[in-house]
C-alpha cells in the first residue's frame, strides 16, 4: 500500500479481520453502489472558514486527514459552494473552478490512501451568504470590511425576504437565473467527480438556497417554483436530477434536509417524507437527517437539542419513505450510536464535533464495543506500534512484582576495574 505517495510493505490484510458478523454494526462495512465504506462511521461536514479564494489549503489536508487517520469511513469535506455568490464568507471553500477541484485532489488522494471514501457536500448559501465567520458572530458584511478589499455582495433567494432584520433583501431568482443555477450544481458535481471524491452531498437544509425554496417561510413565489408543495420543492428535484446525470453512476448520492423548520416555521415532518420519496426516485441514496435553519410564526415548536435529537427524523423518515438514513445530532457515546444502528432508527452514523475534540472517536469506539482487533482501524504505522504496547501493558502486573535492581551486581572482578 502506499500514503501519502510513500510505499509501505505490509504482511497480511491492513485493516480489521474479525468477521463482519461478529462485528458491532456500527464498524461492518457498507456497500454503496459501486464503493463500500469500511464502517458506518461518517465525519460530517463542519464548515472552517479557512479557504482562499474558494481553494481548500494545508489546513484542510490536514483537519480531513486526521479523521482518515482515526478510521472513519467516510470523510466529508465542507458545505462547498456551487457560485461565488453560494459562499457564506469570502473563506468558505468553493468548487466552481478548476483550479479549486485540483486543489482539492491532494486532499482526496490522501484520504483514499489511509482507507476513508473521500466525500464532498456541495450548497449555496442564498441569503444567509456575504456575512461574516462564526468567531465574528456570523454578522453581515458591511463598509468596514469593503474597506479591507472584502466586502459585501448581493445575495440571491427563491423571494425577496431577508433571512433577519440585519441581513440585506436577497434578489429573487428569475425563471433563467434558476435555470443557471441548475448548471452550477451540476458543474460543481462534474467538478467534484474529477477531484476524486467518492460520495457527494447536495445540500438542501439549514435554510440555505434549496431550504429557501422548500419552505414557504422563505418561498412567496406565485410561478411554478412556488405555491403548493410541488412547486416548492421543484428547484431541489431539479438540482437533484442535473446532479446526478453527470455523477457516476457507481458513486452514492446523499441528500441533506432540514426534517422541520426552526420555531414557527412551516416545513415539517410530513413535507420531508414526501421529498425524501421524490429525492429517491431520481437517485438519491442516503438521506442526512438535520433541522432549522428557518423561523417563522406558525405553532411549529423549536426542536429540543439533546443527545441523538435527530435521530427520531431519520427513523421516521427511513420508515415511511423506505429510504436509507444517517444518524446525526449530538450522538457522542459509541453505545448511542450502535444502538441507533440496532434498533433501525439509521443505516450510518454521522459524528462531527465530537470528533474534533477526539478524531480518534472511531477508534476508541470500537475498543468499547468490544472489538478485538480495534488497533486494525488504525494506519498500519500507528496499529503496530500501539500493538506492541499493548502487549508489553498486559505483562505490567508481573512486571511490578519482579525484583529488579537499580545497579549493576556487585562482582569481585569490579575491584580490579
Amino acid at each position: 500500500m502506499k500514503i501519502a505517495g510513500v510505499t509501505v510493505a505490509i504482511d497480511g490484510p491492513v485493516g480489521p479481520t474479525t468477521p463482519e458478523a461478529e462485528r458491532p454494526m456500527l464498524f461492518r462495512p457498507m456497500p454503496m453502489r459501486g464503493v463500500t465504506a469500511r464502517n458506518r462511521i461518517i465525519l460530517g461536514p463542519m464548515s472552517q472558514y479557512l479557504a482562499n479564494d474558494g481553494e481548500v489549503t494545508d489546513w484542510h489536508l490536514v483537519h480531513l486527514g486526521q479523521f482518515a487517520m482515526g478510521g472513519a469511513g467516510i470523510v466529508f469535506a465542507e458545505d462547498t459552494a456551487v457560485e461565488p455568490r453560494g459562499r457564506r464568507s469570502h473563506r468558505c471553500a468553493g468548487i466552481y473552478t478548476d483550479a479549486q477541484a485540483r486543489k482539492f485532489r491532494r486532499v482526496t488522494d490522501f484520504l483514499k490512501d489511509l482507507g476513508a471514501l473521500p466525500a464532498i457536500q456541495i450548497g449555496h448559501g442564498g441569503r444567509r451568504s456575504s456575512a461574516r465567520p462564526p468567531w465574528e458572530g456570523r454578522s453581515p458584511l458591511g463598509p468596514k470590511d469593503e474597506a479591507k478589499g472584502e466586502g459585501p455582495w448581493q445575495v440571491v433567494s427563491s423571494s425577496a425576504l431577508a433571512h433577519a432584520p440585519d441581513r440585506q433583501t436577497p434578489e429573487a431568482l428569475d425563471i433563467a437565473q434558476i435555470g443557471e443555477q441548475i448548471r452550477f450544481w451540476r458543474d460543481a458535481a462534474s467538478r467534484s467527480r474529477d477531484a476524486g471524491f467518492d460520495v457527494l452531498e447536495v445540500h438542501g437544509g439549514h435554510g440555505y438556497l434549496i431550504n429557501q425554496f422548500l419552505s414557504p417561510v422563505a418561498n412567496t413565489r406565485t410561478d411554478g417554483y412556488g405555491g403548493d408543495r410541488a412547486g416548492r420543492m421543484r428547484f431541489a428535484l431539479e438540482i437533484v436530477e442535473a446532479v446526478r446525470e453527470v455523477w457516476p453512476q457507481d458513486r452514492p448520492l446523499f441528500f441533506r434536509l432540514s426534517s422541520v423548520d426552526g420555531k414557527g416555521g412551516h416545513w415539517d415532518i410530513d413535507d420531508s417524507v414526501a421529498l425524501a420519496v421524490a429525492l429517491k426516485a431520481r437517485g438519491v441514496d442516503y438521506l442526512a437527517c438535520s433541522s432549522g435553519g428557518l423561523l417563522g410564526r406558525s405553532r411549529l415548536p423549536a426542536v429540543p437539542h439533546f443527545p441523538g435529537y435527530h435521530l427520531r427524523f431519520s427513523e421516521h423518515i427511513r420508515r415511511e419513505a423506505d429510504i436509507k438514513t444517517i444518524g446525526l445530532g449530538m450522538i457522542t457515546e459509541p453505545e448511542q450510536a450502535e444502538a441507533a444502528l440496532e434498533e433501525g432508527r439509521a443505516d450510518m452514523i454521522a459524528i462531527a464535533q465530537e470528533m474534533m475534540i477526539d478524531p480518534y472517536w472511531p477508534v476508541h469506539a470500537a475498543k468499547k464495543l468490544g472489538m478485538r482487533d480495534w488497533l486494525d482501524l488504525l494506519p498500519p504505522v500507528y496499529a503496530q506500534r500501539l500493538a506492541s504496547r499493548e502487549r508489553e501493558l498486559a505483562q505490567v502486573p508481573e512486571a511490578m512484582k519482579a525484583d529488579f535492581p537499580f545497579r549493576r551486581p556487585s562482582d569481585p572482578r569490579d575491584a580490579e576495574e
